[in-house]
């Protein structure tokens, strides 16, 4: 590891760039694409992480919500979680994802777009193309959140046993180039 990389994960594990939200970083983020995007979009970022920290999630309703335009906004789902045949590996380019269970549990799979087979090519408007893959997943709780980068596939919502429902939020940020 170079200085700079020792830099990063020194930054990285300080955690300030929380702002004194209480939740941890699942291991599986890309921590030099997560400090190259938040040194570009530090406000973006910012307000992302004040958002999760200062919003009473457990009372939200499901739907959409503008924190910065379409800059940074986010997504509350609620409902049941699926078996892992009736969901697709996924990215973006356009946006980076924030994933983040308020109640409940789920799986979520990421793996690189690199070794990803597109299934369905990316429509531009609705910022998405599905994938076949195969990658690592992860159980998420309230306790830690998922960051999906555009280099990331992912496949969130898979159930989870003894979890049916969950309730969820995901913060969508521009992504730099």
């Amino acid at each position: 590891m170079d200085k700079s990389q020792k830099e990063i994960k020194k930054w990285y594990n300080k955690q300030e760039w929380l702002n004194g939200l209480k939740l941890v970083p699942h291991k599986s983020v890309n921590i030099d694409e997560f400090a190259r995007q938040y040194a570009a979009r530090k406000a973006w970022w910012d307000k992302a992480f004040a958002y999760l920290k200062e919003t009473d999630l457990t009372n939200l309703k499901p739907g959409k919500y503008p924190i910065d335009g379409d800059n940074v906004f986010a997504t509350v789902t609620e409902g049941p979680t699926k078996e892992l045949d009736s969901t697709k590996w996924e990215a973006h380019r356009i946006y980076q994802d924030i994933h983040y269970v308020i109640k409940g549990r789920e799986k979520i799979g990421i793996t690189p777009v690199s070794s990803a087979t597109v299934i369905q090519e990316y429509d531009n408007s609705k910022d998405i193309a599905f994938y076949s893959s195969k990658g690592k997943f992860y159980e998420s709780d309230p306790a830690k959140f998922f960051i999906a980068f555009p280099g990331d596939a992912h496949r969130p919502g898979v159930k989870t046993e003894g979890y049916d429902t969950i309730k969820k939020i995901v913060i969508k940020i521009r992504k730099s180039n």
